[in-house]
């Protein structure tokens, strides 16, 4: 049985083929960059663009699973090829926008629906990861913390139950091997729901040294941010956060559910990732 890794040198997919390689799986790995991957030797790593569906012909050949990175532009053609090339099982990372409580998540549940509905008219068996939003979103704060010691952010107080990515791709690794998650979605989450200051606090503590969370105002976050991403987005995230200080992200059990431990903590990640931030 050989596995099909799209997005497999992303934070979650490069876990996933470390996953299933310990599990004696053989893997292949798509990536635009076979070059530069860094993938485990065991791995097969090919060259193939999710954009360019006509380039993943050779990488379908004789797979039986596959681990879809959402691409909503092309995720019909791909799964169609998918379903030629006589894939049974397809394990999709979603997100939890496609479910979300808030009015703010914008385009991102449209990009993610696409590509489920794409998943479940293709008759094949399926599992929808649906992921809040990741731990490592908080790379973003590195650059200052190791300039400065400082997070500079607004809604101190914005509590998300972030969750680890190795979880995610502990869970996609169980889908991917057994029937028993076939048709279902699950949302992932940490195992608390963490404000912003305590995630600061955290990774000061990963790193042995004091960083200082200095709060912004929305209205100066907003034009900081306008800096480099677009309006939309802007205003999805920071809707987000106002929301997200009023009330905390909820919690799950799907992760200890699916692979028999608990979720791993922010702490836990900021431990994993502390040479990022010093």
């Amino acid at each position: 049985m050989t596995i099909l890794v799209t997005g497999a040198t992303g934070s979650v997919g490069r876990h996933v083929v470390g996953e299933l390689l310990d599990r004696g799986e053989r893997v292949r790995a798509l990536t635009r960059t076979p070059e530069t991957a860094g993938l485990p030797e065991k791995a097969e790593v090919v060259r193939g663009d999710l954009l360019r569906p006509e380039t993943l012909e050779q990488a379908l050949a004789g797979v039986t699973r596959l681990y879809l990175f959402p691409v909503p532009d092309t995720a019909e053609q791909c799964v169609d090829l998918a379903v030629q090339a006589g894939v049974e099982r397809v394990v999709v990372l979603s997100s939890d926008a496609v479910n979300t409580r808030y009015e703010v998540a914008g385009d991102s549940i449209d990009d993610h629906e696409k590509v489920e509905s794409a998943v479940e008219r293709s008759g094949l068996a399926w599992t929808f990861l649906r992921p809040v939003a990741f731990a490592g979103n908080t790379l973003f704060w590195s650059h200052s913390i190791r300039a400065e010691s400082v997070v500079r952010a607004a809604y101190p107080q914005a509590a998300q139950a972030l969750v680890h990515e190795a979880d995610i791709a502990e869970v996609a690794t169980a889908a991917l091997l057994s029937d028993a998650h076939d048709g279902k979605g699950y949302t992932l989450t940490g195992p608390e729901a963490v404000t912003q200051v305590a995630q600061v606090r955290a990774i000061a503590d990963a790193i042995g040294r004091e960083v200082r969370f200095e709060e912004m105002t929305p209205e100066a976050k907003r034009a900081e941010m306008l800096q480099y991403l677009p309006a939309d987005s802007v205003d999805m995230i920071l809707g987000y956060f106002a929301i997200a200080e009023r009330h905390p992200d909820p919690v799950t059990d799907a992760i200890e559910r699916v692979t028999g431990h608990p979720a791993r903590s922010f702490a836990d990640w900021a431990v994993d990732h502390a040479d990022a931030f010093r």
